[in-house]
């Protein structure tokens, strides 16, 4: 694959032959999560929530209330946890690529190892799948198997991806090389 389109971290993933360079691409997507903020604005929050907890704490030790002072820090060492673990979330990422002959999905979870799913365009059926809930799950089948995708998706982006990814089966069904 080509490391300025797809990324580095692609690389190391893609063993085969670059048949790809001959073969075109009709989809060509990386789906990621949207990130909670920039590492600079979380760590400004975290310090403004600190101040505010040490002046209220400060407060509660000068009227003899000294317990309350731990649980201030547990609170702030709480939600720094939580701000990282919201970012450690948010590097998950979906990598999917269509050719003629193959479509290719590429998962990067946020810890773990990356698997990657090879299927047959022409056999691939996308469905929305309705649920009791607004949201709508997106699901890629082939031969009786079922895969999800865009979990962390908004609705209407998953809708709008579907929608691309459909269209983009039908063009590679349908191209004949010159």
């Amino acid at each position: 694959m080509n490391a300025s389109r797809a990324g580095a971290s692609l690389e190391p993933m893609d063993t085969r032959p670059s048949q790809c360079a001959v073969e075109p691409f009709f989809f060509d997507a990386v789906l990621r999560p949207n990130p909670p903020m920039t590492p600079r604005a979380l760590l400004i929050v975290l310090i403004a929530v600190s101040l505010v907890n040490f002046a209220f704490g400060i407060s509660f030790v000068l009227r003899g209330a000294w317990l309350i002072l731990p649980f201030m820090g547990a609170d702030v060492a709480l939600l720094a946890w939580a701000f990282h673990a919201s970012r450690r979330a948010a590097q998950r990422h979906e990598h999917v690529t269509l050719t003629q002959s193959e479509l290719r999905i590429a998962r990067w979870p946020a810890r773990g190892k990356p698997t990657e799913i090879s299927l047959n365009p022409y056999w691939v059926r996308v469905r929305l799948e309705e649920d009791v809930e607004p949201a709508r799950k997106l699901f890629i089948s082939s031969h009786g198997r079922s895969i999800q995708l865009g979990t962390f998706l908004a609705p209407h982006d998953r809708e709008s991806f579907a929608e691309a990814l459909t269209a983009a089966l039908q063009a590679a069904k349908e191209f004949r090389p010159i």
